[in-house]
């Protein structure tokens, strides 16, 4: 992938959603909720403060991370679906 974020966003791709129940039952396509779940493919190099000086990433390649449902813009590069957000939209690392 030759895609590079600005700033302090980042580019992930969303892990599937959970195919079965805990109780084994089977969910349907329509009935999925969207993920919340993502593994981080690119960072930025961090964001400029207002004092001049450079903000580094807390995050990294590779991290699996959780965040909102509705966050970030949806891409498709190179036939795969990616999210770019800004690392403030991420909740947690997993």
């Amino acid at each position: 992938m030759n895609v590079k974020p600005l700033a302090d966003r980042i580019i992930l791709l969303p892990l599937e959603a959970e195919q079965k129940t805990a109780g084994g039952i089977i969910i349907p396509d329509a009935a999925k909720e969207k993920p919340q779940k993502g593994e981080i493919i690119a960072v930025g190099p961090g964001k400029v403060a207002d004092n001049g000086q450079k903000i580094e990433m807390s995050l990294k390649k590779g991290d699996k991370v959780l965040y909102g449902k509705y966050s970030g813009t949806e891409v498709s590069i190179d036939g795969k679906d990616y999210l770019i957000m800004k690392e403030s939209d991420v909740l947690a690392v997993l």
